[in-house]
């Protein structure tokens, strides 16, 4: 039974959750029906993706202060090639700085001395339940580990100051991807001092 807001809470009570079904499955992906009361007796069918419960990480990967690595690898999605920052899911067993910089050495060919979680962003959390850590990692060595894609991916090396070029190309547009480098930036702006900020 849900617990009624307090008074003074801006926010509603959650929904009841009256029905809970499997639509579809596969490899990767299961969707979900909701059937949810409101508080205020509306009655609605949500649908859901889920994925992993495992997690996933995504790598803001510094091979010095100024720049950041970005791989170009295929999006099924859009059927295009797009360039985008290393990620992956956390295998079981793994903790998110051990997934991180297996993923940084599989897709980089890169391992990080120091990886610093940085954020948890989600992707359309009305239809998704699907959460992934960004961390950032520096002080990289060369290190390269098997991985499971299907082609080589191309490495690129971009200044992490000239993120308005980046949002200007048409191969450039996951938005987890935007979030994490805005944020590294920032965090790393904000630990510079007044002579080395950029």
């Amino acid at each position: 039974m849900s617990t009624p807001p307090r008074s003074d809470s801006p926010w509603p009570q959650k929904p009841e959750v009256l029905a809970r079904q499997s639509v579809a499955r596969s490899r990767l992906f299961h969707v979900e029906s909701l059937d949810l009361r409101f508080s205020n007796g509306a009655e609605r069918t949500f649908e859901r993706l889920t994925g992993s419960d495992s997690g996933a990480v995504m790598i803001v990967a510094m091979p010095d202060p100024e720049h950041v690595l970005l791989i170009r690898e295929y999006a099924a999605g859009f059927e295009e090639y797009v360039l985008t920052l290393p990620k992956g899911l956390v295998d079981p067993g793994e903790d998110i700085v051990t997934a991180a910089n297996r993923e940084l050495m599989e897709e980089c060919g890169f391992g990080a001395r120091s990886i610093e979680p940085l954020v948890e962003l989600s992707l359309a959390p009305n239809y998704m339940r699907h959460r992934m850590q960004v961390l950032l990692a520096t002080d990289l060595y060369p290190r390269r580990l098997p991985g499971d894609e299907p082609e080589p991916l191309i490495v690129e090396t971009h200044a992490i100051d000239e993120l308005p070029a980046l949002l200007a190309r048409e191969d450039f547009h996951e938005a987890r991807a935007i979030a994490a480098l805005f944020i590294a930036r920032d965090r790393l702006r904000s630990q510079a001092t007044p002579t080395e900020i950029w």
